[in-house]
Order: structure tokens, then sequence, then C-alpha cells
């Protein structure tokens, strides 16, 4: 047992890192763990409103020098202390638990059985708890149960050792006041969580401080955003983590059909929030009550008595009080304009699509209590899920440990209906399972436009170095590298508009770009777009683009652009396209400035291209593509013959001299028909009735190539390089 010493700390509450959720750890200083004498591991007491221990830790050299005590939702919920508040710390004497006795916050029939015990005691070892604690169990995925300690043996301040014996009391009860969502749960998202924080804890903790400035505090906040992104997972975490009383309202269950009946559910749940204040009130899809006025039917006048009531509600004749109101949608632009203005929501604040580094957070988030193999890495996992949003990676996470239960299932006996923790313990999730689910998860941020990316290298582009240099430097770099650009004041180019021959690579260089930038890749097929009902194509070229925004960095491609954008006042009887174009000048440079999104387009008649469209500020760079040289020929050969069982006759030298003319299409077709020349005089050469053949023996020759040569004959473009392609 040690000795408890009797200096103590006044320590400020920070926010805790993902990774140690769920472990009563206390990150300290290295200096503060000097001045009270404690070593890493050590126990220390925590005290707030009510006192608690958690295990020391040193704080990472990031948040060195400050007078901060990182602990997670769970330790600050067990100290009844918020963020930003000032605790003490001092080092505490600890014993290993004898018994531990653990009743569940929610019903729940799980470690029912002794195996499940014991393994509950492993998932919680190490932990330092004392008697109305509370702790987490983290299992596969992010799923948790959470239970307070009942009771421990010896009294005081306990450590859960590898031979405590745990006992389970009770079944827990379903309804919780406290949502169990801290603001570690939300990764990905601290800027906007801080917003919402100063929004909100400011005027709920102290309400005197605006007083005193002769200020009104803030009222309203509105969290907009794409589905899936976090907006309601904010607004849980805010229940958690503050002392407000908490009323969740979802915007249709506020409709009555009884006349009057919505109106009056209304101001009952505000009265509610008056009785209990500080309260927090709030409104999911608010959009179902609150739509403009001025868009609403004849028949709809419920909904616009119910626009009006929650007007007067929340900044009317009547102050409300010490009530705050969340409100949440992902279609703001609906929204009645006079519920958006201060007074009411006094801040909106977009959630976006999570960046790599926020995608890292959230796979952190979800991955805690997973037993990942060691080929995992979330970092690269990360950059493969351009356009995810968190309840994509959320699913992703579950997917994937899916994929190892499925493994699972023949190895249970038939008839069992019941798995021991001890089997599902013994569980790694790998990299390939996490491979396999991002087949069957699609990005939610563009899941209209998502384009499957195929996997082109640089080096499967045969030449054209000059075209994938420049490519490079115009895309990939700005994607890359914005605080370059940022700091030397320059703006990257918005559009690259690649010309040529047909075959000549244009949209092979496309999907190489989409692979190589690890951007967002939206693909475009130019007539596609085109709708024979007014406007609808125009609001395809505004959705493109609209999603891109949401997505960036990101990357769209238009192909046979020449399709939808043919030069205006040509005699075309219809104003469609005249339409699209005028859409996309706008979209490309117009008044509102596109950010992180760079539009590449592919055609070989660029000559009948509207000219407004080839100006600097749209497309920027205009590539040709020359037909290949010989340099060029010989490396399309090596990337078409790759890994093809070649005979010793085959020269790609006298190949690369012969091809003169062709184009990389044509060179493909060329090595497809001759492995298939091949392949034909294989089989014919077989034995009859051969079933499994030996076809190590199988080559092609010098021979396919040529008689595949003469079956192809020359590309159209062939010798025409000078005459046919414009300037």
């Amino acid at each position: 047992m040690t000795q408890a010493p009797a200096e103590t700390l006044t320590l400020v509450v920070a926010e805790a890192m993902t990774k140690d959720v769920g472990r009563a750890i206390a990150r300290l200083d290295p200096a503060d763990m000097a001045k009270m004498g404690v070593a890493v591991g050590d126990i220390v007491q925590i005290v707030g409103k009510k006192p608690t221990v958690a295990r020391v830790m040193p704080t990472y050299p990031e948040e060195r020098g400050k007078s901060i005590l990182q602990i997670d939702g769970i330790t600050r919920e067990n100290a009844q202390s918020g963020l930003g508040e000032r605790v003490q710390v001092q080092k505490t004497a600890y014993e290993t638990a004898s018994a531990l006795v653990l009743a569940p916050l929610a019903a729940s029939s799980v470690f029912a059985a002794e195996k499940d015990r014991k393994y509950l005691g492993r998932l919680l070892e190490g932990l330092a708890v004392t008697q109305g604690d509370k702790v987490r169990a983290t299992f596969l995925s992010s799923r948790h149960q959470e239970f307070t300690v009942a009771d421990t043996s010896p009294k005081g301040a306990v450590i859960i050792g590898p031979h405590t014996v745990i006992k389970v009391k009770g079944q827990g009860t379903v309804a919780r006041e406290k949502t169990g969502v801290t603001y570690e749960d939300v990764g990905g998202l601290q800027k906007e969580v801080g917003r919402i924080r100063e929004m909100i804890e400011l005027p709920l903790k102290f309400p005197e401080l605006f007083e005193r400035l002769g200020i009104q505090a803030p009222k309203g906040i509105l969290l907009h955003g794409p589905p899936g992104c976090g907006k309601t997972l904010i607004a849980r975490a805010v229940a958690n983590e503050t002392d407000a009383y908490f009323i969740h309202v979802s915007g249709p269950e506020v409709i009555h059909k009884f006349y009057g009946e919505s109106e009056a559910h209304l101001r009952s749940i505000f009265e509610k929030a008056r009785e209990n204040a500080p309260a927090i009130v709030f409104l999911d899809e608010i959009d179902a009550i609150a739509a403009k006025r001025e868009d609403v039917r004849g028949d709809q006048q419920v909904e616009r008595r119910v626009v009006a009531q929650l007007l007067a509600l929340m900044d009317g004749l009547e102050s409300r009080g010490q009530v705050i109101v969340i409100g949440a949608t992902n279609i703001p632009q609906v929204l009645d304009p006079a519920l958006r203005r201060p007074g009411r929501f006094d801040r909106e604040i977009a959630i976006s699509v999570p960046d790599r580094v926020g995608r890292q957070e959230i796979l952190l988030v979800h991955t805690r209590g997973m037993p990942l193999a060691e080929d995992v890495d979330l970092s690269k996992l990360a950059e493969l899920t351009h356009g995810f949003v968190g309840a994509d990676l959320e699913a992703l996470c579950r997917e994937a440990a899916m994929a190892v239960l499925r493994e699972l299932m023949p190895k249970i006996e038939m008839g069992g209906d019941y798995i021991p923790y001890e089997l599902l313990a013994r569980l790694e999730v790998a990299w390939n399972d996490f491979l396999e689910a991002l087949k069957e998860v699609e990005p939610s941020a563009i899941r209209e436009v998502f384009t499957e990316i195929p996997d082109v290298q640089w080096s499967d582009v045969g030449g054209l170095e000059e075209a994938k240099r420049i490519l490079v430097e115009t895309i990939e770099w700005p994607l890359r590298y914005p605080g370059i650009y940022n700091y030397a004041k320059t703006k990257p180019p918005k559009g690259v508009l690649l010309t040529g021959a047909p075959g000549t690579g244009k949209t092979w260089l496309a999907k190489a770009v989409a692979t190589q930038s690890q951007a967002n890749f939206i693909s475009v097929k130019g007539p596609a777009l085109l709708s024979r009902w007014v406007g609808e194509s125009e609001r395809g070229i505004r959705e493109v683009f609209k999603k891109a925004k949401q997505a960036s960095p990101c990357i769209i491609f238009f192909d046979e652009i020449d399709a939808i954008t043919p030069l205006r006042g040509a005699g075309n009887d219809s104003h469609v396209t005249e339409r699209v174009i005028s859409q996309l000048l706008t979209e490309m440079d117009g008044i509102e400035e596109l950010k992180g999104v760079v539009v590449l387009a592919a055609t070989n008649r660029p000559d009948i291209i509207d000219p407004a469209l080839l100006r600097a500020g749209r497309f920027d760079v205009c590539l040709q593509l020359p037909l290949p040289d010989k340099k060029a020929r010989r490396e399309i050969l090596k990337i078409h013959t790759r890994g093809k069982p070649l005979a010793e006759d085959v020269d790609l030298e006298s190949l690369a001299n012969a091809t003169e003319g062709l184009v990389g299409a044509d060179i493909e077709a060329l090595c497809r028909q001759a492995a298939m020349l091949a392949i034909r005089e294989f089989i014919d050469g077989l034995p009859a009735q051969t079933e499994m053949p030996d076809h190590t023996g199988l080559r092609l020759t010098g021979e396919n190539f040529q008689k595949a040569f003469k079956s192809i004959g020359k590309s159209p473009w062939a010798n025409h390089d000078k005459q046919e392609q414009p300037d």
C-alpha cells in the first residue's frame, strides 16, 4: 500500500485522447507529476463535486507546459466536473480488489455465465475504481456496456486485477437520463464541438457573465450538414456532458391530427423546459415543422401555424428564460427565413464531410474495442475512404466485424443458442476484412454520383511524360499541399481539358489522376446529363458541383464534354445546351468561389466547344495528347505484355517500330488479339477430351503478333496527326 502525500494540485479539466476513453487514465504534465511525487501507473484522487480515482500517465509532448488534467467523459462524470472546470488532484492509497459488484446501467442479458464474467474482468483489468463510479466495457466494434460499481472489497480506492472476482447484480433498467455519449465519442469534429460548447455551456454555467456585460446570451444553434455526419451525435454528447435538462423532439412527432393540438404540443415542450431550466430543447429534423411558409400549400395550414408558433416561442414577447434550442437538418435551404435570424438561431454551424484526419479519428472511435490484427493500418484506411461520413465509417467497421463472424459461424455447434465471449475474444479483424467491407459500404456524401475508382497508377500509363507532369502539378499538388499554395498566395488551376485523337489515353490519364491524387472522384458522362424536361439538365450540373464541394477535395471528370458544351448560337434549335453551358460557366468561375474542386474534361473535338469555357479561370490548362512516338509505343507494349507468357522470338523493339501511327488503344488491342490467337492455337493442339490441360506450355510468339497486326489494321487517325488534329 502506498502513502498519500499532503501536496494537492488544482488543475483544469481537459478533453482526453480518443484512445484513452474507458481506461480511467488521468494524463498530467511530467512537471506536475514530480510536484505531487507520483510516477507512471500510480493512482490519484480527483475531487470535483465528488471524488473519484484514476491511473496516472504523462501528457503527450504537444500538451505539456499547461496546468491541465486530461480525463475522459466517464471519469469527468464520476468526478461530477465538466471541461474547463478546476479539480483537486492528489496521490492516494490503493489496493488490488479481491471482489467487485457491478450493477448494469441498461437492461441486458450479457455476462450471465461464469465464463463471461471472467471475460468482463479481463476487459476491465487495470482500472482504478471506487464505490459509486461508472465503468465501461467495450466489445467488438464500438458497442459497450456500462456498469456502476455497487461495492468493492476492500473499501476505498482499488484496482481491478487478474484475480478479482466480478459479480453482476441485477439486469439494469431500460430508461436512462444520460445518453452515454461523451465528447471523446465524437470523432473529427473538435472545431465544431468547441463552437457549440461556447454557445451552450457558457450561458448555462455562467449566466451572470452576460448580465454584467449587458448582452443577451445566445439562445439557439442550427446544425446542418449531410446525413450521417454527426449532428444528432453532437447533441447527445452535449446532453450528456452538461447538467442541463435535455428534451429531444423529433420534428414529425409534433404534428397532430386535431386542430390546435400541434401548437399546444409545441407550447408544452417549451413550458416543460422553462420549468426545468437550465434546459436544452433539441429539435431533430426541424425542416419537417419549419418549412418556408410561402411554399406551404393551401391544405397544409397546420404546418404554417406550427412555424408561427415556433417563431413566437423562440423569440416572442415572453422570454423563454434559460432555455437553449438546438435544431438539426440536412436541408437548411427549406427552413423559414424568419427562423434563421439572430435571436432565434444565433449561430449556424455546418457539420461537413470529414477530411482524412477526421476520418482517422472516427475510425479510432469505432475500432476502440475491436481486436485489430497487426496488418490493419487505420491511417491508410482513412485515405481510402474519401466521401465517407461518420455513419458510413461506423457501418464499415461493423461490416468488417461481420466478415469475421461469418467465418466463425460454421465452427459453432448446430442448435447452440449461446456463443461464449471466450470464443469471441479470440477473433481478430484483419486488413482484408476492411477491404471486403469497402465493397459493401458506399460513401453517403457522394452516393448519387459515386464512382468506383479503378486502380490505375502512373506506371500503367505508357509515354505522355509531359502530360503526366502537368497533371501532377496542376491537380495532385494543390490537393495534397494546399498550405504551400496559400503561403505563395497562388491559386491553383480550376480546370484541365484533355484533347487528342481517340485512343491516345485521355480517359486512362483521368483514371490515373483519380487514383494517384487520393481525392474523391466524380465521373460525369456528358450526354447522360441532358434531359428532355426543362431545367433538369442545369439542375444536374448544380447537383454535381454541390456534391463535389461537400466532399472536397474532389475531382469532377466530364467525359466527352463536347456533347454538353457545343458552340452557342451555332444554329442549334434546342436551347438546352446553351443553358447547360451557362450553368457550367457560373459553377466553374462565377461569384461563388470553387474551393477544393478541380474540373477535368476530355474531348477529341475541342473545335466545337464554346470558347467561354476555354478561357483562363475555367479550363486554365489545355493538354493535347499526341500520337505516341517510338519510345512511348515501347512503354505501352511493355505495359500490355506485362505478365504475359512471351516466347523468346518476341522483340518489343521491332514491334515498337512496326506499330508507327498506332495509338495506345490500338496497341492494347494488338496485344489482346495476339493473346487470343495464342490461346486458340494452344487449345486446338490439345488431345481430344482433355479436362485439365497443363497450360504452362502456352506462349505468345512473334508470329501471333504478326497475324494480330494484320487483323486489326491501322488506326484511322494514323499519319493524320497534323492534318486532322486542331491547333
